[in-house]
């Protein structure tokens, strides 16, 4: 949710690690996160609104999301802390990591629908900020998933599944908050994040220690560290930061790390929700959400809450137009079964992608001066070899494209039915189907040396 000022050691070189951007990410574009933990059980949160939508001063006591349950419910008075009372009296949080069963766990089927869906890469929350660890974490004892509840490495599981199917895999890593080894005071300002966020020496090398072992055992394309990394761990000597970094790059020469360490080193600026829009102007960019309002599983969400399928697939065309991917959230059930809305959405979104949305993927923004994109009709571009793609809705549209950047009289939809073009004022007229999901997608010839973004 939010980064600090780095106050580690200053002479750190961080620009050693800047280098080109692998061509796996700038081509992925669709990622899925996957938040699952001890609150799927709970799996209680208030469906209040999204990210950077919400008055801060009320979110942290109204928190939407379900993965905060064990901050949200220490807020003396909040809705979350009544219905813990109600419901489970006084019981620790900690129960329900040994009440999670994940009896119904199918990391294949996940991967299959993942895949089906059009995602190319994948993000697991390896430690959420209540410190359960889904793997066996070196100094986690038996606070992990192998050795309580689950009884299983379900990062593990999750990787196998992904690497079988070809999949790029990353995880998620809370370095920034971990509520096991920090004063317990409950979060309720964005103000307070830094005053409870552990920045000790021990705690810095523990989360060393157990992102290196997730490099070790996993090999994972994406860190996706959160919050922030702990500032007495910024430094470039034993069990810091750099060092991490420098062994994280020789053993995934491919590899890219998010821009939630702080002020040190990143390969990709995050948004998220409403909240951090401004890091979209980056080169190179990611933007994260869930299907609803919460990350984690929330038993409260439901149609009102969730993301439409017109609007989740305008949202996806739209990021990647602009040059980002788009890392989109599934919040499990406590058993491993995925909730039937989120299903329906993958499934659909799948569905779209084959029919519609396949020229997305390998894709490059379409230079704005090239073509415009436009709300009325709503219409976003990206370019695609010697070819623009333009997405709209149905209908008899004026794609606003400059004439000179077309070669021939002739566009074709996506299952190649050819359309003629007509050169207007103001662009090219073209009749378009109504596509499945409210989008249809057409190619559009260009001249030679028309512009894109350059490749980043």
């Amino acid at each position: 949710m939010a980064t600090f000022p780095s106050t580690g050691d200053p002479s750190t070189d961080w620009s050693r690690f800047s280098r080109p951007t692998p061509e796996w990410f700038l081509d992925a574009k669709l990622g899925i996160f996957i938040h699952w933990g001890a609150y799927s059980l709970p799996a209680w949160a208030e469906p209040v609104g999204e990210l950077g939508a919400v008055d801060p001063d009320e979110w942290f006591a109204h928190n939407p999301y379900a993965e905060w349950y064990w901050n949200t419910i220490r807020i003396e008075d909040s809705p979350a802390a009544h219905h813990h009372r109600a419901t489970y009296g006084d019981l620790d949080y900690d129960a329900f990591l040994d009440r999670w069963q994940a009896e119904h766990f199918d990391p294949a089927d996940w991967v299959a629908r993942f895949v089906a869906a059009g995602a190319r890469y994948v993000v697991p929350t390896s430690k959420h900020h209540d410190g359960i660890a889904l793997w066996e974490a070196p100094g986690s004892g038996a606070r992990n998933t192998v050795r309580r509840g689950p009884r299983r490495d379900l990062i593990g599981a999750i990787h196998d599944a992904a690497r079988a199917a070809g999949m790029r895999f990353g995880v998620y890593y809370s370095g920034g908050l971990d509520w096991s080894v920090a004063d317990l005071a409950p979060i309720r300002s964005s103000g307070d994040v830094r005053g409870v966020r552990p920045n000790d020496a021990a705690y810095a090398t523990y989360c060393a220690l157990q992102v290196r072992d997730l490099i070790d055992r996993y090999r994972p394309e994406v860190l996706w560290n959160d919050i922030e990394w702990p500032d007495s761990g910024k430094h470039p000597w034993a069990f810091g930061l750099a060092e991490l970094f420098e062994h994280y790059y020789e053993c995934v020469p491919e590899g890219l790390v998010n821009d939630r360490f702080g002020d040190t080193h990143h390969d990709y600026r995050t948004s998220e929700y409403q909240m951090h829009r401004e890091n979209e102007a980056a080169p190179v960019w990611e933007h994260n959400r869930g299907l609803g309002f919460s990350f984690g599983y929330n038993q409260l969400e439901d149609e009102r809450h969730w993301i439409s399928l017109p609007e989740l697939i305008a949202h996806f065309v739209d990021v990647v137009s602009r040059g980002g991917n788009l890392l989109l959230n599934v919040g499990p059930m406590a058993d491993g079964t995925l909730p039937a809305g989120q299903r329906e959405r993958l499934d659909a979104l799948g569905a779209w992608n084959r029919s519609e949305g396949a020229a997305l993927f390998g894709s490059r923004p379409l230079a704005e001066e090239v073509a415009t994109p436009g709300e009325d009709p709503w219409v976003r571009f990206v370019r695609r070899g010697d070819e623009a793609w333009a997405f709209t809705a149905g209908g008899n549209v004026v794609l606003p494209i400059r004439h000179e950047a077309l070669r021939g009289e002739i566009a074709h939809l996506a299952d190649g039915t050819e359309r003629a073009l007509r050169r207007v004022d103001g662009g090219v007229e073209v009749e378009a189907p109504h596509g499945t999901g409210g989008l249809c997608g057409i190619s559009l010839p260009l001249a030679g040396g028309t512009g894109s973004v350059p490749s980043r």
